[in-house]
């Protein structure tokens, strides 16, 4: 698994796709070994890298997994149904004061990104929390 927290970046918290092909789908995609360098977001810097065999599946997490130039990669896109305000309070809650400044940021970045490149529509499947695990319904699956 692979989280798209460890490839974006205060500075780039959308522009990270070039990072994602380059270090991790190109090499899978030839059947080798990727690796990337992981973001810290205390101390503001990549670190060293890190492995990432070959798998017959590679589940790629986090917002934007489901942008316009991946999609061509992916096998399936699901989509993880949870009110914003829910997503980015439990996001707050998860990462502290530290970060505080961070998501004041990242709340206008996700809408924008989101009212340029949706990805919903073209979900597979979408899965939704219930009060014990989860349901997993059929996606729009490329109906904009």
């Amino acid at each position: 698994m692979l989280h798209l927290d460890d490839l974006a970046t205060h500075d780039e918290l959308f522009a990270w796709t070039g990072r994602l092909l380059t270090q991790v789908i190109e090499p899978l995609g030839h059947g080798g070994a990727a690796q990337y360098a992981a973001y810290d977001w205390r101390t503001r810097r990549f670190g060293p890298p890190r492995p990432l065999p070959p798998a017959p599946v590679m589940v790629i997490e986090g917002v934007g997994a489901g942008r316009r130039a991946l999609r061509p990669y992916l096998a399936q896109l699901l989509w993880m149904e949870l009110p914003r305000e829910e997503a980015w309070a439990r996001g707050r809650a998860r990462d502290g004061a530290e970060q505080r400044e961070f998501w004041d940021g990242w709340v206008e970045a996700e809408e924008r990104h989101f009212a340029e490149d949706p990805s919903r529509p073209y979900a597979h499947r979408v899965v939704r929390q219930l009060p014990e695990g989860y349901e997993v319904l059929p996606g729009p699956e490329g109906t904009p």
